[in-house]
């Protein structure tokens, strides 16, 4: 399974800011741990040029759900960047399918899930890209075209853009109310499909990647 967890600080920001340099030395090894990113996140709902220095994320994906249990209630970093924050909210995922490469691998291949009766109706999106840099402009020229269309559509109940790198790293996580919601933001959205096909024609992305994923559980943002 997948899990994000969003973390918003009201105080300590500075301590905040310095664990997406600092945070490799305590997540490096963590039993049943996949793969993992601590990303920041942009101003605004969708992807900014200016960084959310309030809001932060950890992406992770774990052999199974106990592996994820063990971490969240033991790990004593989580319990020490949980008691620093003023709210969170954690997303637990199964992956539906993905396609494409973050950092040469997909972290969500061969990861679907047999089906599930206790998921809910609700879809996640993660998008993600690394943008060359020779099409940086296009891409930042196009961002306000790109989340006007997001933020309009229906269905959508959470978009926010989360990123490694400012710039160049790029990505997106949303909740969709159902999978009618987000195959018609995709498929018949005109904004949408023509800023899709920019990117195909002008080839955006050095490295992207796309994956869907049934939400088991979504606790919403919670305070300390």
């Amino acid at each position: 399974m997948t899990s994000i967890i969003f973390f918003k600080f009201n105080n300590n920001l500075w301590w905040a800011f310095t664990q997406m340099g600092l945070h490799r030395n305590y997540l490096e090894s963590i039993e049943g741990q996949q793969f993992y990113k601590m990303l920041g996140t942009g101003s605004g709902p969708g992807f900014s040029m200016y960084p959310d220095f309030y809001t932060y994320a950890l992406l992770q994906v774990w052999e199974d759900l106990s592996c994820f249990k063990k971490f969240y209630q033991s790990n004593k970093y989580l319990d020490t960047y949980l008691s620093k924050s003023n709210q969170y909210r954690v997303i637990k995922l199964s992956n539906i399918r993905s396609s494409g490469y973050w950092d040469g691998i997909n972290p969500f291949e061969n990861k679907k899930s047999k089906k599930l009766n206790n998921v809910t109706k609700k879809i996640a999106v993660l998008t993600r890209g690394t943008i060359n840099f020779s099409k940086l402009i296009y891409f930042w020229s196009s961002i306000k075209q790109s989340s006007d269309a997001i933020s309009s559509a229906k269905g959508v109940s959470f978009f926010k853009g989360v990123g490694e790198l400012p710039l160049i790293q790029q990505a997106t996580f949303s909740i969709w109310d159902s999978e009618e919601s987000i195959n018609s933001f995709a498929y018949k959205n005109i904004n949408h499909k023509e800023i899709i096909n920019r990117t195909r024609r002008q080839n955006w992305y050095k490295e992207d990647l796309f994956a869907r994923f049934h939400i088991l559980e979504d606790s919403g943002f919670k305070q300390i």
